[in-house]
């Protein structure tokens, strides 16, 4: 993993290869969105022919659906999981010198409520 590397050599670092990561992974994504609602609209079309009224209602109901399992996602925490998890075992492994999953890390309490709640 670069960024536990760049870690080591500072914050400022460390910053800069997450950054350029994440604009990456997020041009990827859109890409793949654009993508995607290319070949949906033209197999709708190949369906509906020249009815645009039902193509635009088809993709309109495709992007709300869409919209609403990302929202679904969010809620439900499913997102925010993995960025609490490397922040842990950057904090952890590279700061502080201690296990990933160990309860003196503040990160882990988010990222793992239940082993505070058992003791």
């Amino acid at each position: 993993m670069p960024e536990l590397l760049e870690a080591r050599k500072g914050v400022g670092k460390a910053f800069i290869v997450a950054f350029r990561s994440g604009a990456v992974m997020g041009f990827l994504l859109a890409a793949k969105g654009l993508l995607v609602l290319y070949i949906k609209i033209n197999v709708f079309k190949i369906y509906y022919g020249d009815d645009w009224e039902g193509l635009y209602e088809a993709i309109t109901g495709y992007g709300l659906g869409g919209s609403s399992m990302a929202l679904f996602g969010r809620v439900g925490g499913g997102i925010y999981t993995k960025p609490v998890d490397v922040g842990a075992d950057l904090v952890g492994k590279v700061e502080r010198n201690i296990l990933e999953d160990d309860p003196r890390n503040p990160a882990v309490n988010i990222y793992f409520p239940h082993i505070f709640l058992v003791k």
